[in-house]
């Protein structure tokens, strides 16, 4: 369920989910475009959220539990 939840958020920021082929390989820009920050600060934050979630839902279920 974790990785689902993991390539549906790379899906979403159209991440490439696989290693390009030798054809595929086009030269980098000289300087990072500002949307790809973008999306990659996107990406972080929403990797933060879902630990911080899991983190939070594994401790009220064991304070729950005992």
């Amino acid at each position: 369920m974790r990785l689902l939840a993991l390539e549906l958020i790379f899906s979403l920021l159209d991440v490439r989910g696989h290693i390009p082929r030798f054809n595929d390989v086009r030269p980098a820009p000289a300087a990072p475009t500002p949307v790809g920050a973008a999306r990659a600060l996107a990406a972080l934050i929403a990797v933060l959220v879902g630990l911080s979630l899991a983190i939070w839902a594994a401790a009220r279920l064991a304070a729950h539990l005992f």
